[in-house]
């Protein structure tokens, strides 16, 4: 029997006011239902930023520090169920355990960080230019946000937008991916758990142009966080300019591994493997360009497809996968257009490229590890996101060169360049033009407690993660005190009576 779920709104689960659900299904085999989740109109989104407004006015009062401990809590209760969340997660969304583990894990760092800043969100103190007066600033919530999320991580992205909103004291609207609602649900469960009071996180499933929409659109909520993609992105940007909403965009990406001549390769090849074909290439930071130096091209391409023809595909629950399912159809369909298109503009099809062969694998959306060789910058394969398991190679000549075309296309997530060079290391990290940029690593591996994001039409300038957001999801107040029983008049030019009589 498949279980059915609701929303959690105002600390109660609900069913949908349009009384329609969906189902989702493992995308390693779509015979295997995993619940029937509420298919949202705007009625309930309007419900839960109701509740969400009624608990801002007490959460805003609970003390930075207290906000803090109960994430602190929900961290705890992340660690104890982590094998479950992941394996559930897997099943959900595709990836591996492995994966499903280190999501589960950022969350629970994210929790733990999050539940310190409670005790570090900083003001200032200035010095007055009048006598017997005192001027600060401080840190204070903002009201609802609105989180929409991606179905690539399911858990870690979730927490990376609703952990600094609640410790900065804002109330949240959760709308996840309609593709990985259950890790949603357990997610609101947990933290009910840990002693969030109602309607501090409320939970509303469904699809993106209806819920999510309603969610953008909704006049009392001053506070968007959207990660997805760059078409969608651009809309509720334009819907939250309109509105005067405070807006953080993290969108697509294009990102090039850059291997040069005196490379260790051995630790290149990994790092492209992982890369490209890590989460299936459902990454925003996912390898999908890699720039090899003319004089180790052909060596390191015919290593490199090897490796990734033997890369096994299943079901990421079972021993010895090592690649999962794309999440849906439709993805599986775009993967095949790309091809198509590689193949139009005259790239080489170096392995993988079609819909791999087995019953095991025919009751899931795979697709194998595909790699295009003479892949020209401009093209369409060099230059559009996919978001599946694509690898384009380009040919280069010099750092220079490499910089060029890495810094060609519309996107500025992440980057990646392989080299034994201190002075190549240090001239990439200052010129190519993303938000990220790693050495001797690759293109994907963010850390919880550093800035995420990017440039150009990655983002909006934004950053998620680190000491960086908790500056978005509060804002700025100054205080001034004038104790010196006068009228003191400030932006009055008071200099023509000597510092003396100031």
């Amino acid at each position: 029997m498949t279980t059915t779920y609701r929303n959690c709104i105002g600390g109660e689960w609900l069913v949908p006011s349009t009384r329609r659900y969906f189902t989702n299904h493992n995308p390693a085999d779509t015979s295997d239902r995993i619940g029937r989740f509420p298919d949202s109109g705007p009625a309930d989104v309007e419900r839960a930023v109701a509740a969400a407004l009624r608990a801002f006015e007490t959460w805003r009062r609970v003390p930075a520090p207290a906000r803090g401990d109960l994430l602190r809590r929900l961290g705890d209760l992340l660690a104890a169920d982590k094998e479950d969340l992941a394996a559930g997660m897997t099943r959900e969304m595709g990836k591996v355990l492995a994966e499903t583990r280190g999501d589960v894990q950022e969350g629970i760092d994210t929790a733990y960080y999050a539940a310190s800043e409670g005790r570090r969100l900083f003001g200032r103190t200035a010095p007055s230019e009048l006598r017997a007066k005192w001027a600060m600033s401080w840190r204070r919530p903002i009201g609802v946000c609105g989180l929409i999320t991606p179905f690539n991580f399911p858990l870690a992205i979730p927490t990376w937008k609703m952990f600094p909103a609640l410790v900065c004291g804002n109330t949240v609207v959760l709308k996840p991916s309609e593709d990985v609602p259950w890790t949603a649900h357990r997610l609101v469960e947990l933290a009910t758990e840990a002693g969030f009071p109602p309607g501090v996180i409320n939970l509303v499933h469904g699809r993106g142009a209806v819920a999510g929409r309603a969610l953008v659109e909704h006049p009392r909520v001053p506070v968007l966080s959207f990660t997805g993609s760059t078409t969608t992105g651009a809309g509720i940007g334009a819907t939250a300019g309109r509105m005067h909403k405070r807006l953080s965009l993290e969108m697509g990406g294009k990102n090039a591994l850059i291997v040069m001549d005196d490379a260790d390769l051995d630790l290149a090849l990994e790092g492209v493997l992982w890369g490209a074909f890590g989460t299936t290439g459902q990454r925003c930071t996912a390898t999908s360009r890699l720039l090899l130096h003319r004089k180790i091209h052909d060596r390191f391409l015919s290593r490199l497809a090897d490796r990734a023809s033997r890369l096994r595909l299943g079901d990421g629950r079972a021993a010895g996968t090592e690649m999962g399912p794309l999440i849906h159809e439709a993805a599986r369909a775009k993967v095949e257009a790309y091809v198509a298109i590689g193949e139009e503009e005259g790239a080489e099809l170096v392995t993988g490229g079609k819909r791999p062969r087995g019953a095991r694998l025919a009751r899931g959306w795979f697709y194998p590890p595909t790699i295009f060789a003479g892949v020209r910058p401009g093209s369409r394969l060099e230059q559009e996101e996919i978001f599946g398991p694509v690898l384009s190679v380009v040919r280069i000549g010099s750092l220079e060169e490499a910089i060029r075309v890495n810094n060609g296309v519309r996107y500025g997530l992440s980057s990646a360049l392989y080299t034994r060079d201190g002075g190549a290391a240090f001239q990439a990290l200052e010129r190519l033009d993303n938000g990220i940029t790693y050495i001797n690593a690759p293109t994907i591996g963010a850390e919880a407690h550093l800035p995420f994001g990017g440039v150009k039409d990655t983002g909006n300038g934004h950053r998620e993660g680190g000491w960086e957001v908790y500056e978005f999801y509060s804002e700025t107040k100054v205080g001034y005190v004038d104790y010196s029983g006068a009228l003191q008049r400030a932006q009055i030019d008071n200099y023509d009576a000597g510092p003396a009589a100031r």
